[in-house]
């Protein structure tokens, strides 16, 4: 048998892109990394790690989790913070989301939230000619989609900051100043009293979406779903019981859910 010949670096390589490519192969082989020790691999600066890894969350190569920590996004094939409770909890509420979309003739969601993002995990897409598409495999800024400000709701205060307002938040793009803080605790506040969020056109033009965070045997909920619809057609879903029957099968998902730890 022929042996390959060793890959060699070309003399050509872009350093950028060399050390993306490394990040990914350490995310892949390790499961899980941090930006001290990205930095200490690729020898840079941690703030040059940081942005690198930000690029692979945009991407959906990496998600991030409470701690900080980088993990495997969808992208390199593994699901985010768990991908076996993740895999049953996908098995558990299609079938409700399937119901769900014949019902409303509209396209239902199911998504994860890591950290500041939320992945879909699956879509249903409603059978009419005009609707939202397939968002499976998307990452969006957990604020700005309904799910994800579901979610956010579900935690305090102090979590809250970690999030958007410490100095790691800044370094990671994600820190807020003061209105933009200020009006994202008005939101969820609102989120709690109604028992539902709402994207009215914040992640793309033309789209709004109610979304309902899903509690399993876990302390705090970190799958959400959500209905999206054309703009149009935002106002029927708070008609003729559509909201009560969101809020059914929220409760049929969460009883089938209930021994699922995520945490």
């Amino acid at each position: 048998m022929q042996k390959k010949e060793l890959q060699t670096r070309p003399p050509y390589a872009i350093g950028s892109v060399d050390n993306a490519l490394r990040l990914l192969q350490m995310l892949r082989d390790s499961g899980e990394l941090r930006v001290s020790d990205a930095a200490a691999e690729l020898g840079v600066a941690q703030s040059t790690a940081h942005r690198l890894l930000a690029m692979l969350v945009y991407r959906g190569f990496a998600v991030q989790d409470e701690g900080r920590v980088y993990q495997p996004g969808p992208g390199i094939g593994t699901g985010a913070a768990g991908p076996s409770w993740a895999r049953r909890l996908r098995d558990v509420a299609l079938p409700h989301l399937e119901l769900l979309s014949g019902r409303l003739a509209e396209t239902v969601n199911l998504m994860l939230r890591v950290g500041t993002k939320v992945r879909f995990l699956v879509s249903v897409e409603a059978q009419t000619e005009l609707h939202v598409g397939d968002r499976q495999g998307t990452v969006l800024p957990a604020r700005l989609a309904s799910g994800g400000r579901a979610l956010l709701a579900e935690l305090d205060e102090p979590a809250l900051r970690r999030l958007y307002r410490t100095t790691s938040s800044d370094i990671a793009g994600e820190f807020l100043d003061h209105t933009a803080w200020a009006e994202l605790v008005d939101e969820l506040a609102k989120v709690r009293r109604l028992g539902y969020a709402v994207n009215v056109e914040d992640t793309e033009t033309g789209v709004a979406a109610i979304g309902m965070a899903l509690r399993t045997g876990s302390t705090v909920p970190v799958a959400a779903f959500s209905v999206s619809t054309p703009r149009a057609r935002f106002k029927r879903l708070f008609t003729d019981r559509r909201l009560e029957l969101i809020a059914a099968t929220r409760r049929d998902v969460e009883q089938d859910a209930a021994g699922i730890r995520t945490d």
